[in-house]
C-alpha cells in the first residue's frame, strides 16, 4: 500500500520538542501522547522504532523567564529538562528511545554543519535588515521580546513570530502597535545584518509532495496547503540574543541560530546521538536515509507549518533525508471553554495531576478523548465519568470478575473446554479478528477509535458473561460454566495485548495476574486449559474529585 508503515520496516517517531520554560499542562500531553501508543504498537509487531524528543532550550521565553526570576536560562532549562523528564519518562511512561536536549554540544556542533551546508549550497545568504530596537532596553527585540495585535485576527497578545490565537507566523514587523515585553515602550527599527534561509526556493517541490501525502491529519494538509498557497517568503535563520547556537560564521559573534531552524533539525540530531550512544553510529541511517523507513510526527496544531514547511524545506536543502510520511497533529484542548495555555497560566498542569491520581487514568482520557480531529473540552467531571464508567466499570470490572471467578470457582485453573456453542465460538473467533482491526487504526493515528474498539469489546465480553449467567450453570453442571469462563479468559488474554500500547501499566497488571509470559506480537494468544493464574486483585480505583 503506498505511502503505509505496513510496508515498512523502520518506524520513525518524532515527538515534539517540550519547550523548557515552565510545566507542561495536559494540552500538551493531548499533543504527544499519540506518539507512545504508535512506538509501543510497532515494537510488539517487531518492528525496529526510533522515538526521539528532548527538551527545547534555546529562545527568548526562556530568556524572558530567567530575567524576570532574576536567574539564568542555564538554571532555568535545568529545572524543567529534569521535570519533564520525571513526568513525561516516569510519569506517563512515554517509551522514549532517546530524550535529549537542545542544549548539548552534541547537537550545537551537528546544527553548524547543517547550517554551513546550507549556507554552501546557496540556500543560506547575508541580507541587512531593519528589526525592532528598544532604546529603553538598548537592545535589539527577538521575536519574543516583542508583542503587539495580529493582522489576520486582531488578537492583542500576539507575538513577533507566531499569533497563538489563529496560528499564523508572523514577522515582527506585520504586529500591529508593537510593544517591548521587558519595558512596554514601542521600538523603532534599527538596521543589522543576519542569515535568511531561501524558503521561497522550496515553494514548488514542498507544494507538490504535500498534494501526494496520505494519511496526514486534515487540519495539518488544509493549513499547509493555505499556508502554501499565499507564497513562501525568505525567513532570517539568525538572530540578535546570546542565548542559542552561536552562528559558525566570523562576524557574527553574539548572534546565534533562530530556534525555529535548529529545534527541528533535533529530529535528526537526536537520531545520531542515540546511534552514538548505541554504538552503532550509523544506524541512524536506516531510519533517514532509506526507502524501507516510515516517519510519524506528533505535535499539536500550532507546530503545523514547523513540521510540514519549514523542516521539510531544510531537509530537501540538505539532500538525500526522508521526509514525513504521516503529520499527527491533534487539535486544542480546552479548559473550562479556553485553551490550555502555559503563557496564559490557564490549564491543568502535568506536575499537580500525576502527584494525585493515576497517570493510567490520564493515558485514558486523552486516547479516547482527547483533540484529535477537533477540540476537546477537559473537564474534572468528564474525566470523573470516563474514568469510573469506561476504566473501571468496565475494562477494570470484566478483568476482576473473570479472574476473581476463576480464583474462587476453579481453584484459579484455566477450565477445560471443547464443543462449544456458537456463541462461545464467536467470542474466540473475535478474540482474533479484533487485532488486526485495531492495529490498522492505530498506525493510521486513529487512536480514539482503536480504544473504542477496545471497549465495544469488553462490553461484548460483559454481556456474554451476563447471557451465559455461570454462576447459576456452575450448580448444575460446572463443566458447562467452565466453557463460559475458559471464553472469558481467552477476552481477557486479548485485552490484556491490546491495552498494551494505551495502558502499558495496566495490561502488565492483568499479564502478572494471567500469570503468563512476556511476549512480541500483535495477534491473539489462547490460554491453554490447566493453566494456573496468578493472584488476583483490582487494576483501577474509583475516582474521588
Amino acid at each position: 500500500m503506498k505511502n503505509s508503515p505496513t510496508t515498512k520496516k523502520h518506524v520513525f517517531i518524532a515527538v515534539a520538542w517540550p519547550y523548557a520554560n515552565g510545566s507542561l499542562h495536559l494540552g500538551h500531553v493531548a499533543g504527544l501522547i499519540g506518539a507512545d501508543f504508535l512506538a509501543r504498537y510497532w515494537r510488539l509487531k517487531n518492528h525496529p522504532v526510533m522515538m526521539v524528543s528532548g527538551s527545547d532550550c534555546h529562545g527568548t521565553p526562556i530568556e524572558v523567564k530567567a530575567e524576570k526570576e532574576k536567574s539564568t536560562p542555564q538554571k532555568i532549562v535545568a529545572f524543567y529538562d529534569k521535570e519533564f523528564r520525571r513526568t513525561l519518562v516516569r510519569g506517563l511512561d512515554f517509551s522514549y528511545d532517546l530524550f535529549s536536549k537542545t542544549a548539548n554540544p552534541f547537537h550545537y556542533k551537528l546544527v553548524q554543519q547543517y547550517f554551513l551546508e546550507l549556507l554552501k549550497k546557496g540556500y543560506i545568504y547575508e541580507k541587512t535588515q531593519n528589526l525592532p530596537y528598544c532604546e529603553k532596553c538598548q537592545r535589539f527585540l527577538p521575536d519574543r521580546y516583542i508583542e503587539g495585535t495580529c493582522p489576520k485576527c486582531q488578537f492583542s497578545g500576539a507575538r513577533g513570530d507566531q499569533c497563538d490565537e489563529c496560528g499564523s507566523v508572523l514577522d515582527a514587523s506585520d504586529l500591529i502597535e508593537p510593544r517591548c515585553k521587558i519595558c512596554g515602550e514601542r521600538p523603532i527599527w534599527k538596521e543589522t545584518k543576519h542569515f535568511f534561509l531561501k524558503l521561497s526556493q522550496f515553494q514548488k517541490p514542498l507544494l507538490a509532495w504535500v498534494k501526494k501525502s496520505k494519511g496526514w491529519r486534515p487540519n495539518a494538509t488544509s493549513f499547509t496547503l493555505k499556508f502554501l498557497g499565499r507564497g513562501l517568503v525568505d525567513r532570517a535563520i539568525t538572530r540578535d540574543s546570546a542565548w542559542g547556537i552561536p552562528v559558525p560564521v566570523a562576524g557574527y559573534e553574539g548572534k546565534t541560530i533562530y530556534v525555529w531552524f535548529e529545534a527541528v533539525s533535533g529530529y535528526l540530531t537526536a537520531s545520531q546521538e542515540l546511534s552514538q550512544k548505541l554504538g552503532k553510529p550509523n544506524l541512524w541511517k536506516k531510519f533517514w536515509q532509506s526507502k524501507n523507513a516510515f516517519h510519524y510526527y506528533v505535535h499539536g496544531k500550532d507546530n503545523i507549518p514547523f513540521h510540514t514547511v519549514i523542516w521539510p524545506a531544510i531537509l530537501l536543502g540538505l539532500g538525500g533525508l526522508n521526509l514525513p510520511d504521516r503529520i499527527v497533529s491533534s487539535e486544542y484542548l480546552n479548559f473550562r471553554g479556553k485553551q490550555f495555555s502555559k503563557s496564559r497560566n490557564w490549564g491543568v498542569w502535568l506536575p499537580e495531576f500525576l502527584a494525585k491520581y493515576d497517570p493510567e487514568t490520564l493515558r485514558y482520557y486523552l486516547g479516547i478523548n482527547g483533540p484529535e480531529n477537533a477540540d476537546s473540552d477537559f473537564s474534572w467531571e468528564k474525566y470523573q465519568s470516563k474514568v469510573n464508567t469506561e476504566l473501571l466499570g468496565k475494562i477494570g470490572n470484566f478483568v476482576n470478575r473473570i479472574l476473581s471467578f476463576t480464583e474462587k470457582n476453579f481453584g484459579g485453573k484455566v477450565p477445560f473446554f471443547s464443543q462449544g456453542d456458537k456463541t462461545d465460538r464467536a467470542v474466540i473467533e473475535e478474540c482474533k479478528n479484533i487485532f488486526p482491526r485495531v492495529g490498522k487504526l492505530i498506525e493510521e493515528a486513529h487512536f480514539k477509535k482503536a480504544l473504542k474498539e477496545i471497549l465495544d469489546f469488553t462490553e461484548k465480553g460483559n454481556q456474554y458473561i451476563d447471557q451465559k449467567e455461570p454462576w447459576k450453570s456452575l450448580k448444575k453442571d460446572k463443566k458447562e460454566a467452565g466453557k463460559t469462563i475458559y471464553v472469558c479468559l481467552q477476552s481477557v488474554s486479548a485485552l490484556q495485548l491490546l491495552l498494551s500500547p494505551f495502558l502499558p501499566r495496566s495490561a502488565e497488571k492483568i499479564r502478572k495476574q494471567l500469570k503468563v509470559p512476556k511476549r512480541n506480537g500483535w495477534k491473539f494468544v489462547a490460554i491453554k486449559s490447566g493453566h494456573k493464574i496468578g493472584q488476583v486483585a483490582p487494576l483501577f480505583r474509583k475516582i474521588e474529585i
